[in-house]
């Protein structure tokens, strides 16, 4: 039976399904593991503008083998129940996958944040805020949202003050939300940390020769030709760390009003002014303009990375797909259709739920960091510098007492005197998690010949883990 661009919910329920076949799970876990436990509606009014306006938002909460559950919020016209329940089921998998101690949640409400003011959407924000906390689907033990899709550190540190609010005696009440401002009890690394991941996962993969091999590639990142849609929070950072610190060449980017090129590598910092300036990517000298922009898509190329929303490679263009590497940013890019599809043709696809898995994986830091009352590195830094400085001063002097006469460099002095912060901790961190989950990856793909890609595998990892959970619970 053929499928024709599946909706989303329907492309993460094949692949679930088809990764638990190739398992031998007790009789009704797969069912329970699968289905989402509960979605709240909420629909509230906000007198703005003269008169009541009515927003509906959800909360979906997929699994609470472990608690809390943990989910972004979207802010945007297209949230629907089965695209929250979707993505919370998503979320119940990715967190699985790294290791993060949560369960899968979602939320979204129904607006365009464009369309309203600052001071209107702390409004809103702060009621629909409300609307979850006398649910308990927002709660440091229960329920932490975080930023999605239209939303950031601003509303984040909006619901963060309004749950303190209502709850003036929880002294984790910061702890409600992740991905809130430094200032407000955030953590350094987490406005990049999805992007930084993205670039985590695709280091990972090169360091794999087995999977070079599956994807005809070779080498390293460096001059390798990539295509990035949407340069947004996620995007924008992927592409900004690959091409200065990788060296790979960012030769286009897909936004909503076009697509801009150029093979010799775009200038990522100043495109962006160029969209944060003028609204897209039309009009920027750095490269040639194209109005349809999703046809860029089809551009040739080695690695692809859809940064921006679900379904943009589908069975009716994935035939036309050119590059050998896809590196899910975004979550669903690739429907299940055009994920079979792009199989057959020998793409190696980087899963959604490990490639964009730093954003959780920091939002779990922040989290600690919240519960603990103390920032990363606080307590041991400056002992760490000591002790690097007795290590320093007696090479020096046994070099001086014994008429050697050499010195340490002052890059490598500078650098081994300096105690790891709280940005360098997430950043070692989050690179941990992302070897660590590509290398189960790669055994469940090695060692199951029934598993032929890194999607299946993942899923395996990840269904795993929640059934031996599940079976310690008694079920």
């Amino acid at each position: 039976m053929a499928h024709k661009n599946a909706s989303f919910r329907d492309s993460v329920d094949r692949m679930f399904t088809h990764a638990a076949s190739l398992m031998e799970l007790p009789p009704g876990l797969e069912e329970k593991i699968r289905v989402c436990n509960s979605t709240y509606t909420v629909r509230f009014g906000v007198r703005l503008r003269g008169q009541i306006h009515t927003f509906t938002g959800y909360r979906s909460v997929h699994s609470e083998h472990m608690e809390p559950v943990k989910g972004g919020i979207r802010y945007s016209l297209d949230v629907s129940q089965d695209e929250v329940e979707a993505l919370a089921a998503l979320m119940t998998y990715k967190c699985a996958l790294v290791e993060v101690p949560f369960g899968g949640s979602k939320g979204g409400l129904c607006i365009d944040p464009r369309a309203w003011d600052a001071d209107e959407l702390e409004r809103i924000t702060r009621r629909f805020t409300y609307e979850l906390s006398r649910r308990n689907l927002i709660s440091p033990s229960q329920n932490v949202p975080a930023p999605d899709m239209g939303t950031g550190e601003r509303e984040m540190a909006w619901m963060a003050d309004a749950f303190k609010r209502l709850h003036p005696d929880d002294i984790n009440a910061k702890a409600c939300v992740t991905g809130k401002p430094r200032h407000a009890g955030g953590i350094d690394g987490r406005v990049e940390a999805t992007g930084r991941g993205v670039q985590y996962a695709a280091r990972e993969f090169f360091r794999h020769p087995d999977m070079m091999k599956r994807a005809g590639l070779e080498g390293t990142l460096a001059g390798k030709r990539v295509i990035v849609q949407g340069l947004g929070n996620v995007g924008y950072h992927a592409a900004q760390f690959l091409s200065s610190e990788d060296r790979a060449l960012i030769t286009c980017v897909i936004e909503r009003d076009g697509a801009i090129s150029n093979p010799q590598g775009l200038n990522i910092d100043a495109l962006r002014g160029h969209i944060q300036a003028t609204g897209g990517v039309r009009g920027f000298s750095g490269g040639d303009y194209r109005e349809e922009g999703l046809l860029a898509l089809e551009d040739d190329c080695d690695i692809v990375i859809p940064a921006a929303v679900e379904g943009v490679i589908r069975a009716d263009n994935a035939d036309r797909i050119k590059c050998r590497l896809i590196v899910e940013a975004a979550n669903g890019p690739v429907t299940a259709d055009a994920d079979e599809i792009l199989k057959r043709k020998g793409v190696v696809i980087i899963p959604d739920m490990y490639a964009n898995a730093g954003g959780v994986t920091v939002s779990y830091f922040e989290w600690v960091k919240n519960l603990s009352q103390i920032s990363l590195g606080r307590l041991e830094r400056r002992h760490e510098e000591a002790r690097a400085r007795m290590i320093v001063e007696e090479l020096e002097r046994l070099s001086a007492d014994t008429g050697l006469n050499w010195t340490l460099s002052k890059g490598f002095k500078e650098a081994f005197l300096t105690g790891a912060d709280e940005l360098e901790l997430v950043r070692s961190g989050l690179d941990d998690t992302m070897r660590e989950a590509f290398g189960k990856m790669t055994e469940v793909l090695q060692g199951n010949s029934r598993v032929d890609d890194l999607r299946t595998a993942a899923y395996v990892v990840a269904i795993r883990r929640i059934s031996n959970v599940y079976g310690s619970l008694g079920l």
